[in-house]
C-alpha cells in the first residue's frame, strides 16, 4: 500500500494489515497508520476504531475532518466521497456542534441502526422512511414537501409520521428554515457534546506546555475526562481541521498546536 511522509519512517510491515472488522488494528499505534492511500481505505480503517462508547447505542462513524487528516489529498478525499455517496456505500450528515463538521457513514451501518428503531416502534412509516426516502435523496438535507412526497410512495402520510421520524433521531429541523431538515444520525447528542469538550481538553492540554507540543506516541496513551472519544479519534479530527499539526523527529512524531 502507499505511503506518505507521515507513516514512511514508521511500521510499514505493520501498515499492510487493512483491517475490516471491529476488533481489528486496534493494537497498531496512531503513528503507525495515520495516513492511507485513499478514502474507503482510511473510512473502513477508521471505523474498526470508532470507540465502544458506554450506554450510548451508536453506529461508527467517521468526522470529514478525520479523512482530511488520514489522505493527504483533500481534493481526492473530497471527490472520492462523491464518488462513494451517488454509489449509495455512505452517507453524510451535517453535524449540529456549531461548527462546519460532517460525519460519513457506511450506508450498511446506517439502515442497521435505523432498523433497530424501527423495531422498536413496529410502524410502516419507517420502512416508507428507508425504501422512499433514503435510498432517493442523498443529500445531507430534504425539504418538507419533498419528505411528504417521497414518503406518500409508501403510504398516505400525516404530520405525526414526520415527528416520529425526529422523535427517533433520523431527522432534525434546521434552524434556519423550520421546512427544512437535516438527516441525522440517532443518539448522536451524547456523542457530540463529548467531541465539543475533548477537543477543548486536547487543545488547553497542549496549550499548558512550554512548547505547546507533546511526542505523539505520549499523547495517545493519555485519557480525556470530558469525552467518551478516545484521544485517537480526536487527534485525527484536530489534525484534519487544521488546529493541530505533526512534525517528523528522529524520535517519533510530534503533536503541536498549530499557530493562529
Amino acid at each position: 500500500m502507499e505511503e506518505t511522509a507521515l507513516s514512511r519512517s514508521s511500521g510499514s510491515r505493520k501498515r499492510q494489515r487493512e483491517p475490516e472488522s471491529g476488533d481489528s488494528d486496534q493494537s497498531l499505534s496512531l503513528e503507525d497508520n495515520l495516513t492511507f492511500s485513499d478514502t474507503m481505505v482510511a473510512l473502513r480503517i477508521m471505523r474498526a476504531q470508532f470507540p465502544h462508547i458506554e450506554k450510548v447505542s451508536i453506529q461508527p462513524f467517521v468526522l470529514q475532518s478525520q479523512l482530511y487528516s488520514s489522505v493527504k489529498d483533500r481534493t481526492q478525499v473530497d471527490r472520492e466521497l462523491e464518488s462513494l455517496k451517488r454509489e449509495k456505500a455512505l452517507r453524510i450528515f451535517k453535524l449540529n456542534t456549531g461548527q462546519d463538521d460532517h460525519a460519513i457513514m457506511l450506508i450498511d451501518d446506517y439502515l442497521s441502526q435505523r432498523m433497530e428503531e424501527k423495531k422498536q416502534d413496529d410502524l410502516p412509516v419507517f420502512e416508507w422512511f428507508k425504501t422512499h426516502v433514503i435510498s432517493s435523496k442523498l443529500d445531507p438535507s430534504i425539504g418538507h414537501d419533498e419528505l411528504c412526497s417521497l414518503l406518500s410512495l409508501g403510504g398516505k402520510v400525516k404530520e405525526e409520521h414526520v415527528s416520529l421520524l425526529i422523535n427517533a433521531g433520523l431527522l432534525t429541523r434546521q434552524l434556519i428554515d423550520p421546512n427544512m431538515y437535516w438527516f441525522a444520525i440517532p443518539n448522536v447528542g451524547p456523542v457530540l457534546k463529548g467531541l465539543s469538550q475533548g477537543r477543548k481538553e486536547l487543545l488547553s492540554l497542549l496549550n499548558r506546555r512550554k512548547f505547546k507540543e507533546m511526542m505523539m506516541a505520549t499523547l495517545e496513551k493519555k485519557r480525556l475526562r470530558l469525552s467518551p472519544l478516545d484521544m485517537r479519534f480526536h487527534l485525527r479530527d484536530l489534525i484534519g481541521s487544521g488546529h493541530l499539526r505533526t512534525v517528523e523527529a528522529p524520535s517519533g512524531l510530534i503533536v503541536k498546536v498549530a499557530k493562529d
